[in-house]
């Protein structure tokens, strides 16, 4: 096949057959179709779309492009949860081990943060000692033992959308729909799922900044993933503020702690809930009794320790990362709390350093926000609106601006 003219038909808004796909990506994956040229074609599909047929196949390509998890016959169901990403978001951290609780396995293969967008491997690593970094061997033979894993993707897992999404961040195209799709879709597939529930973000905070468009991404990822063997279900959620009342690595860590420990904040545990019941066996009740009676807690005693981590230290993460600099951002006046903008928010956090600004940027766990108001709530001149934890002053004079400009009292 002639990669230019792959490339013209594209352009010219031509639907490419499964041959011509498959083609594409193992070229490019090999090295043998360069960056140059890829790039012209993610630019072609960014204007000119692809079919359901086609993304359905590039999906696909791109997951058979490297390992896939295989299982053994009559093991439990096989689940997992994806988000499209928010400021806060630590559900991963609270799901995973309630579903473990259930008669389903829960082979959960996550990313790291970049921009506003928190990263649930970044916040386990916060844990000392954690080891996301599991060889397959070890992965499934966890998951016999306790029901669960957490990891990251491994060099073998989907290399076409390692080389693609690096390719997109450069060139303008990371907000192509087929794209993202495939990109999603391909490593959430490569975990060999039964049922797949989609945690799809609508406002100021997310990728999607409408309902319509996040509801436009969620029926994509699930016209791909159902023709490929997986129930999919989504949820869209808003994220217009903050997930719970902390952003910031080890102080999400420690939200989601309480969290499993039945003293969470109220639209964690609700979109935990939600989330968690679209995938398992146990009904709704049964899923709340374990978050609330010690069980969902035990489960990621019992994950940590498998993974390496010090377990011990959960209930002093606090402690363990504590910022230097404490800032409590009082009430400018008496009202109501009419904004506590997300996006703002997340990006005062990253200039913090809870987050990164390019992939080799450092994370520092223990910076962030915690004890965040939310909208809606009466306050009084001075209350607290919430405290920002820094590593110096510097960086806190650098993030003030937005955190001003992140809050709004009526």
């Amino acid at each position: 096949m002639h990669v230019p003219s792959l490339i013209e038909k594209k352009r010219e808004g031509g639907e490419l057959s499964d041959a011509e796909i498959d083609f594409v990506i193992g070229a490019f994956t090999r090295g043998d179709m360069p960056n140059y040229q890829m790039s012209a074609l993610a630019m072609a599909i960014f204007f000119r779309g692809m079919t359901p047929v086609e993304t359905t196949h590039l999906t696909r390509a791109m997951m058979n492009s490297g390992r896939v998890l295989r299982y053994t016959e009559n093991t439990p169901l096989k689940v997992d949860k994806h988000s499209t990403g928010g400021v806060g978001d630590k559900v991963s951290l609270v799901l995973a081990p309630l579903l473990a609780c259930d008669d389903v396995w829960v082979p959960m293969i996550s990313g790291r943060g970049l921009g506003i967008t928190g990263g649930t491997l970044d916040k386990l690593e916060s844990i000392p000692g954690f080891n996301v970094n599991l060889d397959e061997a070890t992965a499934l033979a966890q998951l016999e033992k306790i029901g669960v894993f957490m990891i990251g993707q491994t060099a073998d897992i989907c290399p076409a959308d390692k080389k693609l999404y690096a390719l997109r961040d450069v060139t303008g195209t990371v907000p192509s729909q087929p794209l993202i799709v495939a990109s999603i879709m391909s490593k959430k597939l490569a975990e060999s799922l039964d049922r797949l529930v989609l945690d799809v973000k609508f406002g100021a905070g997310a990728f999607m900044k409408t309902r319509a468009d996040a509801e436009q991404l969620a029926l994509g990822m699930t016209a791909v993933g159902e023709p490929l063997g997986v129930k999919i279900t989504y949820l869209l959620s808003p994220m217009n503020e903050p997930l719970g009342g902390t952003v910031g690595n080890a102080l999400e860590v420690r939200e989601a702690v309480e969290t499993l420990q039945g003293r969470g904040p109220a639209d964690l545990v609700e979109l935990v809930l939600d989330l968690s019941e679209r995938v398992a066996n146990a009904p709704r009740a049964t899923l709340e009794k374990w978050l609330n009676d010690g069980t969902a807690w035990k489960k990621i005693v019992a994950l940590v320790e498998a993974q390496g981590g010090d377990a011990s230290v959960l209930e002093k993460i606090g402690e363990i990362h504590r910022a230097p600099s404490r800032h409590l951002i009082g009430a400018p006046r008496s009202g109501i709390i009419a904004k506590m903008d997300a996006e703002l928010i997340g990006r005062a956090c990253v200039q913090l350093g809870a987050g990164r600004a390019k992939a080799t940027d450092r994370i520092d766990f223990a910076v962030g926000c915690s004890a965040i108001k939310k909208v809606g709530t009466k306050v009084e001149r001075d209350e607290p609106l919430l405290i920002v934890h820094a590593r110096d002053e510097g960086s806190f004079q650098a993030a003030w601006p937005l955190i001003q400009q992140a809050v709004e009292v009526g």
